[in-house]
C-alpha cells in the first residue's frame, strides 16, 4: 500500500464532516463544564453565574463552524474568553475552545491570521494581567502560554503541509495511473494494427493466388488437363500456406494447438517458396541476390518478406506482367528489396496510395527505412525498400 493512500484512508469508527464538528462542539462543552463543576465543588465555596455558562456555550459551540469559517470561529473564542476570563471565579480551561479554533485555521492554510490572533491573545493576557491587583500569570507561565500557542500554529501548520503532500501524491499517482491506461491501449492498438496488417498481406497474396490458378485451371481444363492438374495443385499448397500463416498469426491473441507443428517464421530465407508458387501461377520471376546472405534481425526479415509478397500479390493482381524481377541486396548497415514488373501501364496498374502500397510504406518506416513505389522508366511498376538493420 502506498503512504498516500494509507495516510488518506479514514477510520471507520471516526464520525466525519458535520458529524464530527458537533461532536467535538458537544464533547468540549461536557468536558469544560465537568472541569468546572469540580473546580467548583472542590475549591472554595462559590457560584459561577449564568453568563459564564453562556460564554462556554458560545465557545464551544463556535466550534461546529470551524472548518467552513476558521478565521470567524478562531476570533468568536478569543472573544469569547477575553470575556470569560476576567468576570468568572473559579475560571477553567475554556481557552481549550481557542486552542482548537487556533489549530484548525493554521490547519486550513490561515497561518497569517492564526499569528496575528496569537498576537492578539498575548498582549491582551499580558495586559489584563498586569491590570489586575493579583498576579494570575507568572513570567514562565506566559513565556509557556505563548510557546503553547506557537506550537499549536506550527501544528496546524505541518499538518496543512502533510494534507497539500498527500493531494499531491495522490494526483501523480492518478496521472501514472492515467498514463499507464494510455500506454497500455496505445500498445493495444499497435498490435491489433500489426496482426491486420500481417492478415492483409497472408490472405491478399494467397488468395490472389488461389485466383490466378483457378483461372488457369478453368481455362486448361479441357484443353490441357496436365496444366489443370499443377494449377489445382497450387491451389491446395496456396489455401494450406495461408491456413497455416493465418494460424500462426492467430496464435498471437489465442494460445492453441502448441503440440502442432510450427512452420519456420516468414523470411527472406523462404523467398523460393514465394516466387516458386507464383511461378507455377505461369508469372515468369527471376531472383537477384548481391551481397553474401546471411541471418537479419526477425523484425528486419520478416518486413523485407512481407514487402516482397505484397508487391509480387499487385504484379499478379494489378498488372498484365508475365516477368517480375526480385533483388536482394544484403549491405553493411541495411538490407534493399524491390520488385520490378513488365506490365503496361493502365488502369489496372497499382497507385502509389494503394492500401497495399501503404502498409509496405509503413512496415519500411517503422524500422526506420524507406519505400518507393511507382512506375518504372521502362514500363512496368517499381517498389523498392530499404530496411536498416
Amino acid at each position: 500500500m502506498r503512504l498516500a493512500d494509507r495516510d488518506a484512508r479514514p477510520v471507520p469508527w471516526l464520525p466525519t464532516g458535520r458529524t464530527a464538528d458537533a461532536a467535538l462542539a458537544g464533547g468540549a462543552f461536557a468536558v469544560l463544564a465537568a472541569m468546572t463543576l469540580v473546580s467548583i465543588h472542590t475549591g472554595p465555596p462559590s457560584r459561577m453565574p449564568l453568563y459564564s455558562w453562556a460564554l462556554l456555550v458560545v465557545a464551544c459551540g463556535a466550534l461546529y463552524f470551524r472548518r467552513s469559517h476558521p478565521i470567524a470561529v478562531a476570533a468568536v473564542t478569543l472573544a469569547a474568553c477575553a470575556v470569560y476570563y476576567p468576570v468568572t471565579e473559579p475560571d477553567g480551561p475554556a481557552v481549550l475552545t481557542f486552542v482548537v479554533a487556533l489549530y484548525t485555521a493554521a490547519a486550513e492554510g490561515h497561518l497569517t491570521a492564526a499569528v496575528v490572533l496569537v498576537g492578539i491573545a498575548v498582549v491582551g493576557t499580558v495586559a489584563g494581567d498586569r491590570r489586575d491587583d493579583v498576579n494570575h500569570l507568572a513570567d514562565a507561565a506566559g513565556f509557556l502560554l505563548i510557546g503553547w500557542f506557537v506550537a499549536v500554529v506550527a501544528i496546524g501548520g505541518v499538518v496543512r503541509n502533510r494534507r497539500a503532500y498527500l493531494r499531491e501524491a495522490q494526483e501523480r499517482a492518478r496521472v501514472a495511473e492515467r498514463g499507464r491506461e494510455a500506454e497500455a491501449r496505445r500498445r493495444a492498438i499497435e498490435e491489433r494494427l500489426r496482426i491486420a496488417r500481417e492478415l492483409h498481406d497472408v490472405l491478399g497474396h494467397n488468395i490472389s493466388l488461389i485466383n490466378v490458378q483457378a483461372t488457369a485451371a478453368l481455362h486448361g481444363l479441357r484443353r490441357e488437363p496436365q496444366r489443370a492438374e499443377d494449377a489445382l495443385t497450387a491451389i491446395k499448397q496456396a489455401s494450406k500456406d495461408v491456413l497455416r500463416e493465418m494460424r500462426a498469426t492467430l496464435g498471437v491473441l489465442r494460445q492453441v494447438d502448441e503440440a502442432a507443428p510450427v512452420a519456420p517464421a516468414p523470411g527472406l530465407a523462404r523467398l523460393d517458396e514465394l516466387t516458386g508458387g507464383l511461378a507455377a501461377a505461369g508469372l515468369k520471376i527471376r531472383t537477384e541476390v548481391e551481397g553474401e546472405p546471411r541471418p537479419l534481425p526477425a523484425e528486419a526479415d520478416l518486413a523485407a518478406y512481407r514487402i516482397v509478397q505484397e508487391a509480387l500479390t499487385n504484379v499478379t493482381r494489378h498488372s498484365g506482367a508475365t516477368s517480375a524481377v526480385v533483388r536482394v541486396r544484403y549491405g553493411a548497415e541495411d538490407v534493399v528489396v524491390g520488385v520490378e514488373d513488365d506490365g503496361t501501364p493502365g488502369s489496372g496498374t497499382p497507385s502509389a496510395d494503394g492500401s497495399g502500397i501503404r502498409g509496405m510504406r509503413d512496415r519500411a518506416e517503422a524500422l526506420g527505412g524507406a519505400l518507393d513505389a511507382g512506375p518504372g522508366p521502362d514500363g512496368g511498376f517499381t517498389v523498392r525498400a530499404r530496411l536498416p538493420l
